[in-house]
């Protein structure tokens, strides 16, 4: 079995006992053998020796809701309000795609997603059997679900939820265990009762998670209230989502007895702060999640919204904004911001224990950071120089499952050239067509 020695780097283990280790790591096929201050013994023969000066090493960061193949439309339309940017900019672009446009974009975004850190994330779209092959392919970890929208006919819908159940089925466990899925009503706002009901069921039978968009913006809170009587999350209770393992993602307007009533269902929320801030959709209450017990982890959202996916730049928004809004310097320190894209990412998707830490007998999910650089001195703090002045652009190296699937910044698995220049195709056909 391949075995990793990285000798003398600064190890960030997401550990509060033990924040940063400076020393070794041992890596045997795809899980975390050694980590200590001292020197392996006996020494792993025949390893792989890695020369960790200079560097830091810290687990891959945990992307919890985005949309990969809508990369296409990274700069198409800015600065609009959600209900326009959506239904009269996205919508129509996104009706236009095929199976081509997926791809790429999906592989635009992995590619921009690995080479900045990330080493897991969630994706909702359709055409997930192409999401499925390029994160299988690119090495990355994936949690994937055919998002539905269900303002269509009662066939259209039984189409898509037959599609979602099928994508879901075939595909959970696949890459080595590397890709997992769930099912996912794209919003409240999109999906009937009835079928949001359906999916529930369908969840229940084949033992899945429930990922969905909830309490965005204050209109569409408000349109809940105008058309059932009652706001999403009482909505989505009501309906049975949370009696799933269940993913929201935004959760922005929400009064305390919904944080409460989150806590007690175990529901996870995906704070996007970029995204949230961009279309104007507010500020979502991390701090007072977080008191209550809900488990928070970050998202980019999608690169349409954002308008990149370096979850760096989600970690820092979320360690300054919660700050401005609060009045409060010590809302969201830097070490639980960093915790917010690692390990409490992972336990908001449900993979806490295997993905999120470095420490012997977890999954072989890390990176390496270029520390020799001007905005990583002095020496004084590790965590807050990684928080406050890095950027995924600093990553050089990337491992998922033990396999470094990024190497000197650029992907080991994909044709980064081609899958720029396929981009800009698919795009030009789109805006033109």
């Amino acid at each position: 079995m391949k075995r990793i020695w990285i000798k003398d780097g600064a190890f960030v283990t997401m550990d509060d006992a033990r924040p940063v280790v400076y020393g070794h790591m041992v890596v045997e096929g795809d899980t975390i053998l050694y980590l200590s201050e001292e020197t392996p013994d006996p020494v792993p023969e025949g390893a792989e020796i890695i020369d960790g000066r200079g560097y830091a090493f810290m687990p891959g960061l945990i992307n919890t809701h985005g949309h990969a193949a809508m990369s296409l439309l990274r700069g198409y339309s800015d600065d609009e309000a959600l209900q326009v940017w959506l239904e009269q900019k996205m919508w129509p672009m996104e009706g236009k795609y095929t199976d081509e446009d997926a791809r790429w974009g999906t592989a635009l975004a992995v590619s921009e997603m690995l080479r900045s850190g990330t080493t897991t994330f969630v994706d909702m779209y359709d055409r997930m059997h192409l999401v499925a092959e390029v994160a299988e392919q690119s090495g990355i970890r994936a949690l994937l679900t055919r998002g539905v929208i269900g303002l269509c006919p009662p066939d259209a819908q039984t189409a898509k939820l037959n599609e979602a159940k099928r994508f879901a089925q075939e595909w959970n466990g696949r890459a080595n265990g590397r890709i997992r899925t769930m099912l996912s009503p794209h919003a409240p706002y999109t999906c009937p009762p009835d079928y949001i009901a359906r999916i529930v069921e369908a969840a229940h039978e084949l033992d899945l998670p429930l990922h969905t968009h909830m309490s965005e913006t204050a209109a569409e809170v408000q349109q809940n209230v105008n058309d059932y009587g009652c706001r999403p999350v009482e909505h989505l209770d009501k309906l049975g989502f949370f009696s799933r393992p269940a993913l929201v993602a935004h959760a922005v307007h929400l009064t305390d007895g919904e944080i409460a009533l989150l806590a007690e269902r175990g529901v996870s929320v995906s704070h996007n702060p970029a995204s949230n801030l961009k279309l104007a959709s507010g500020v979502a209450r991390v701090p007072d999640l977080l008191r209550a017990g809900v488990t928070v982890g970050l998202g980019t959202d999608s690169a349409a919204s954002n308008n990149n996916l370096d979850l760096f730049d989600e970690i820092r928004l979320a360690a300054l904004i919660h700050k401005g809004v609060s009045g409060d310097p010590t809302a969201i320190p830097a070490w639980e911001a960093l915790k917010l894209g690692t390990v409490h990412g992972a336990r908001a998707i449900w993979q806490d224990g295997r993905i999120g830490r470095l420490k012997e007998g977890m999954k072989a999910d890390f990176i390496a950071l270029d520390i020799e650089q001007p905005h990583f001195y002095p020496r004084t703090d590790l965590v807050s120089h990684l928080v406050y002045a890095g950027t995924g652009r600093d990553v050089r190296h990337v491992w998922v499952d033990g396999q470094r699937v990024v190497k000197d910044g650029a992907c080991v698995f994909l044709d980064e050239a081609r899958i720029r220049a396929e981009a800009q195709r698919c795009f030009e056909r789109l805006s033109t067509s």
